[in-house]
């Protein structure tokens, strides 16, 4: 069984059911690793664009506004990990015709959601502002760059949706290239429309969200022109383009998989605000050395972060296929592979720690022996967390959405906060750093429990699409073909 290499369906798709799976993990979760290491990196110029640009205040401004576009991202990124894997189901069981289906109802409900949110977030953003208490001398920034980044939240959204799609049908690399196009153009439009260089209009922080604006629009319609040059497999034509009209049997699962899904992510946004307000308390120089370690810590989760979506869609695709045997495999190689890549991070921070803390808060700040203790207190938390991440992406697979939700509620919450009431009086501040590894470690041990148990399984099979014992013909056309499950 996992012998043969892995075969591609099409140029740029693969079928994940077949060849060497940690081979076949690696080659396909890179892609999605570089582009999260892009998106980062995009955040990061930008911020220094507009705080050297425009200053302390106009970086705080984009700071209060990216808060909120995060709890909308949040809801669309539940959907589309909800069709990234019912799409990867379906290619598994060879059925191309019921990936579209999803994958139709999947953008055509993101279509009416972005149009709803972008429209009322241009008319709300003062509210939501108010709302979030933002400082008066911020204000009139945020509200400039929020409402033009509700007009581009369309664009990102389609964008989002159509490369989750295309990494349950096996194809990672052609996200990359979109992602690669649109963090070029957001990072050196950026200066040129805040300061108005050369033809462009100067339009101060405006110009940011313009520049990413522009980015997201050009990225996305370059995305569909080459799905349809391409004939890539997930491309909608003629009567199937009836399928972007949402049917209530794919809602039912999108939706019903897709809110839990994006609860996680609220999850762990909410336990990192609180934990900022926590810190916060302990004084300036801590709140300095735990943003530094924030900053750090952003990049040694992105290759769990990748795994686990691959692993997600290469264990939904078998799945799909009826190879629920590979599971296992599967499962262990993700372990595997999280273990070597977030390790030889951690590692090579704790090695280098001092200069990379220095670029952050300066060679001779204070914050910068604070922040290395931080580090050998709480790094090992993303390696136990990887783990975690990489069980809950097989179980998602097979529609277990509930279960990690529960988990990461009970670790972030009263397990780490509960830990450091209980802690801080004998252990100080410490508690708080020790707290992370805690919560990850319960939360690993939780996840193996609810991994171990046999009625997830019994689930994927039920939820397994209609196999195809041959090749699926659609239109006629090549791109309908899919090669028979193995």
């Amino acid at each position: 069984m996992d012998a043969p290499a892995a075969t591609p369906v099409r140029a740029g798709h693969r079928d994940l059911t077949r060849g060497p799976i940690l081979r076949t993990l690696i080659a396909f979760s890179a892609p999605t690793l570089l582009s999260n290491v892009l998106q980062s990196l995009n955040g990061s110029v930008n911020a220094v664009w507009v705080g050297r640009l425009l200053g302390e205040n106009a970086l705080a401004a984009t700071a209060n506004a990216n808060v909120i576009m995060f709890l909308v991202f949040a809801g669309v990124f539940g959907f589309g990990m909800a069709a990234t894997i019912k799409v990867g189901q379906a290619f598994g069981a060879g059925n191309i015709d019921a990936a579209r289906r999803t994958f139709g109802s999947a953008l055509g409900l993101c279509v009416g959601l972005a149009i709803i949110v972008a429209s009322a977030g241009w008319m709300l953003a003062p509210s939501l502002l108010r709302a979030m208490a933002t400082p008066p001398e911020v204000f009139h920034y945020a509200l400039d760059y929020l409402r033009v980044i509700f007009i581009s939240m369309p664009a990102s959204m389609i964008t989002l949706m159509i490369g989750m799609g295309l990494r349950g049908a096996g194809d990672a690399q052609t996200s990359l290239r979109f992602m690669i196009l649109s963090v070029a153009l957001d990072v050196g439009l950026n200066p040129l429309l805040i300061n108005g260089i050369g033809p462009f209009p100067k339009l101060g922080i405006a110009g940011s969200a313009v520049a990413t604006t522009i980015a997201s629009i050009v990225s996305m319609v370059s995305l569909l022109v080459y799905v349809y040059a391409r004939n890539l497999p997930l491309r909608l034509r003629q009567a199937e383009i009836g399928y972007l009209i949402p049917q209530p049997s794919e809602l039912r699962y999108i939706i019903g998989k897709g809110l839990p899904m994006g609860a996680q992510m609220l999850i762990i946004s909410v336990a990192g605000i609180v934990m900022v307000g926590l810190v916060n308390r302990e004084g300036a120089t801590f709140s300095a050395a735990y943003g530094a370690s924030l900053q750090l810590w952003n990049y040694v989760q992105m290759p769990a972060m990748a795994i686990s979506a691959a692993v997600s869609a290469m264990a939904a695709q078998t799945i799909g296929a009826g190879l629920t045997q590979r599971l296992g495999k599967i499962t262990k190689a993700g372990i595997v592979l999280n273990l070597a890549m977030t390790g030889t991070l951690t590692a090579l921070i704790l090695l280098f720690d001092r200069p990379v803390l220095g670029l952050f808060l300066g060679a001779s700040s204070p914050a910068v022996e604070l922040a290395r203790h931080i580090q050998y207190l709480a790094i090992w938390t993303y390696i136990l967390f990887g783990v975690t991440i990489v069980l809950f992406g097989t179980m998602r697979a097979g529609g277990v959405v509930f279960a990690p939700l529960i988990i990461l509620t009970i670790s972030m919450y009263p397990v780490r906060l509960g830990f450091y009431a209980l802690a801080r009086g004998a252990l100080g501040s410490d508690a708080l750093w020790l707290s992370f590894t805690v919560g990850s470690t319960i939360s690993m041990i939780l996840a193996f429990i609810a991994y171990r148990r046999s009625g997830w399984r019994a689930q994927a099979r039920a939820v397994a699409p209609e196999k195809c014992a041959e090749e699926t013909h659609v239109d006629g056309d090549s791109a309908g073909r899919m090669a028979p499950a193995v």
